[in-house]
């Protein structure tokens, strides 16, 4: 039988919850658009309770922002097995996945958290915060793509395709929010296109870059995402 007494949370317990409450939040509005009060009450408790675990919203917004970006970063991981195209698709089911199921949150993260009304250092200090999070999602991306071609010092030129297809899938998701005017699945496949087209012109540009596209495409299937963008282009030839 209960008793109807509850159970009361330990300090980190707490602060876990709330910043689940708040991530929830911020995953479906503007982290602007909500308030203390509306965190204290999905959370079931009162306002000077939330500011007893956190000095104040922007507090809590970094601290699911960090929570949020850790998640992010985790969508990259992916078992290196199998064709190079078959994993970034899976990748990019993730990160799309993600981005779906937390657009208002994803959209503060990418164009820097937060306005803050304080000014000053304050304000300064926390749009320092923001870009550091966004850069260790970005590193933690880049460093999974280096890991699944098997390149540890990469060239100028795998760097450059690398960090450009990582900020090409940011700002083609954010575009994408506004409507979802393509539908996600297809938009998946056209991100790893995209890394497969990025790749291919910097090959015509430098030999070692051929040299990797020839070993990707070797490994890839006929019915791999990589071979479906060669017929396509294919297709389109006069």
């Amino acid at each position: 039988m209960t008793t109807g007494v509850r159970r009361r949370m330990g300090v980190e317990e707490r602060r876990e919850q709330l910043i689940g409450v708040a991530l929830e939040l911020f995953s479906h509005r503007s982290p602007d658009d909500v308030s203390i009060d509306e965190i204290a009450a999905a959370a079931g408790i009162s306002r000077p309770l939330v500011y007893h675990y956190f000095p104040g919203k922007l507090s809590l917004y970094e601290a699911a922002l960090r929570r949020a970006a850790e998640d992010l970063a985790g969508r990259f991981v992916e078992p290196h097995e199998g064709p190079l195209g078959a994993r970034l698709l899976r990748v990019m089911g993730r990160f799309l996945a993600f981005v779906d199921e937390h657009g208002p949150g994803f959209s503060a993260l990418m164009r820097g958290g937060p306005a803050v009304s304080a000014g000053g250092a304050y304000a300064q200090e926390a749009v320092s915060t923001t870009n550091a999070l966004i850069d260790s999602v970005r590193q933690a991306a880049y460093d999974q793509i280096l890991a699944h071609l098997g390149v540890t010092d990469p060239p100028a030129r795998l760097e450059l395709v690398v960090r450009s297809w990582i900020s090409l899938a940011e700002s083609t998701a954010l575009i994408w929010l506004d409507g979802r005017r393509i539908p996600r699945a297809e938009l998946e496949l056209q991100l790893v296109h995209d890394f497969a087209a990025l790749t291919a012109v910097s090959a015509a540009y430098d030999p070692e870059m051929a040299e990797l596209l020839r070993t990707i495409l070797a490994a890839e299937p006929s019915d791999g995402p990589f071979a479906e963008l060669i017929e396509r282009l294919v297709a389109l030839a006069p």
